[in-house]
């Protein structure tokens, strides 16, 4: 599938209390920083006990518009990974 600008892809929250933030992750091994998404709401709800994820929160599955999603990814210093149910990387975004 081609990730448009508009496209909506979905994507763990985590909740403290009133604050919430797009959860993400690091690839220890290749030094990458990246946002998880994913292109079904299940496929996220699936793929959530693949996540290295606090115990103490709480997490929602939101869907973003990819454009939101890349700028936020860019001010944090994130790449986009779209993952699949197993949490294997799909899709590297942006593409390299």
């Amino acid at each position: 599938m081609t990730i448009e600008a508009n496209t909506w892809l979905y994507v763990a929250i985590q909740k403290n209390g009133p604050e919430e933030k797009i959860v993400g992750q690091t690839d220890a091994e290749h030094d990458i920083s990246f946002i998880p998404a994913f292109l079904e709401k299940e496929t996220a709800q699936q793929a959530m006990f693949h996540l290295h994820l606090g115990k103490k929160s709480k997490y929602e599955i939101h869907a973003i518009i990819y454009d939101d999603l890349a700028r936020y990814a860019v001010e944090g210093g994130f790449v986009i990974f779209v993952l699949d149910e197993d949490g294997k990387v799909t899709e590297r975004l942006p593409a390299v």
